[in-house]
């Protein structure tokens, strides 16, 4: 049924001499123009003065004004940065730098490649890394600027330019050592199993997702970061205590070095999400700047959303989305107009088809992000629900006060850019949701917080 009907569609969309690259410009001007009228809607919020009511007993006006430079000065580099990559992003469809790269990557593999390694899989390979160099070199002096000008003038950037330019290399090779393998498993299983392609790509993808889960924290984070265990104390013992009370599998607490980059701060834990013991990880920034049962108020938090089994509906949520995605490629796969109007004439590659499919299904991405969000906001509340159910009322509203001013995130926003772009509730959202009354004063400082009484617990907000 479900094949039958993408057939259908597959016919009705090959018509000869449809304009497919003006259509994919005119929607991609068209999301370009409703994500700045968005971000200029958010400027707009950050040029305001006054601290907003619900928190004005907690951040003073000289942290309001930072956080509110620092948000504009993202908004420029985002803008900027935008400009920069939609008309990269039009001069690679109106040059046919597609069918150009194509054509370097067949004769690299002519020229360099054994017999036995050439064939389109070889290609297409070449083709991506090429394509994926490209990103990098035009995207260097943004990384540079983001890091070394926007991050540092707010004292946020810690990488020095030895680390900067050895995260790009481990990343190289990274992409190398995990892209080849997956890559070629990917177009294989297209190549042998037919019309049927999408059931099968989508079962190896879904091994691939878990597999990654499983190998990620343990192989791929430890080539950037250092990880050492929590030390025995209060804390330790505090989450200890909470994850036993909870029934929550945890097999390790560790910290980061997540100064070595950055002075932003966070928590979070891996595993799996049904199975298999559970490691949480916080951030050394944190511990500097918060109390002992303020990081266990961000724990428990995050504790919630593995309680209230969010992880796993966020797994099959996006499995589905997947299975969407590759179903409506096979629609997609031998459009002789699409393939014509992007300059190749006399072959159809597998991975430009995927490459223009994905520019096509591009102005959804809109819609799907603004659903995404509503669902993720309400996630939140619920574990924030959660967190003050236990008994953390008091000191998750301090926390999340404490990340607010550490971040210098945004203190308020426009609705309408939030709906698309905040995953999470504002802060003012999330401390009414949370009935949380507030103190007066809001201190940042661990040696001098630590002196009051506190109460306790949460997780990655």
């Amino acid at each position: 049924m479900i094949q039958a009907i993408l057939q259908s569609l597959a016919r009705w969309l090959d018509r000869p001499f449809f304009p497919w690259k003006k259509f994919v410009i005119g929607f991609s001007l068209a999301e370009f123009t409703l994500e700045n009228w968005l971000l200029l809607r958010q400027y707009r919020v950050l040029s305001k003065k006054i601290v907003p009511k619900a928190i004005d007993k907690e951040i003073d006006q000289s942290t309001f004004d930072k956080s509110q430079a620092y948000g504009r000065a993202k908004a420029h580099y985002g803008f900027f940065s935008s400009v920069f990559n939609q008309i990269k992003s039009a001069a690679i469809i109106i040059f046919n730098v597609y069918p150009i790269v194509w054509a370097v990557a067949g004769s690299l593999i002519a020229s360099y490649a054994p017999a036995r390694f050439s064939g389109e899989i070889s290609q297409s390979l070449v083709f991506i890394y090429l394509m994926g160099l490209i990103d990098l070199v035009t995207g260097l002096p943004w990384s540079y600027y983001h890091h070394f000008v926007l991050e540092e003038k707010f004292g946020f950037n810690k990488l020095t330019l030895k680390l900067w330019i050895t995260d790009m290399i481990k990343g190289q090779l990274l992409t190398v050592a995990f892209g080849v393998p997956l890559g070629s498993a990917f177009l294989w299983i297209i190549k042998k199993t037919g019309q049927t392609f999408f059931y099968y790509l989508w079962v190896f993808m879904f091994m691939v997702s878990i597999v990654g889960m499983t190998i990620y924290p343990v192989l791929i984070v430890p080539l950037f970061n250092k990880l050492e265990p929590l030390k025995p104390g209060p804390l330790k013992e505090g989450v200890e205590a909470l994850a036993s009370k909870l029934k929550f599998p945890l097999s390790e607490l560790q910290v980061i070095d997540g100064s070595k980059r950055s002075a932003h701060s966070n928590a979070y834990f891996t595993g799996l999400p049904w199975i298999g013991k559970k490691k949480i990880v916080i951030y050394d920034t944190l511990l500097e700047k918060s109390s002992d049962k303020e990081i266990e108020a961000v724990l428990a938090h995050e504790l919630g959303h593995w309680k209230k089994n969010h992880t796993s509906s966020l797994l099959i949520i996006g499995q589905a989305h997947l299975f969407y995605v590759f179903a409506l490629f096979s629609v997609f796969i031998e459009n002789k107009s699409l393939f014509n109007d992007f300059g190749f004439h006399k072959e159809m590659p597998t991975i430009i088809g995927f490459l223009l499919f994905n520019e096509i299904l591009s102005p959804t991405d809109s819609i799907i992000k603004l659903l995404m969000n509503m669902w993720t906001r309400s996630l939140e509340y619920e574990a924030d629900t959660f967190a003050v159910g236990l008994g953390y009322a008091k000191e998750l509203g301090s926390s999340l006060v404490k990340l607010q001013i550490q971040n210098l995130s945004n203190m308020d926003a426009d609705w309408l850019y939030s709906s698309f772009h905040h995953s999470h509730p504002i802060l003012t959202e999330r401390l009414k949701a949370m009935g949380w009354t507030g103190d007066k004063k809001i201190v940042v400082d661990k040696k001098a917080d630590d002196e009051k009484p506190l109460m306790a617990a949460d997780r990655e907000l």
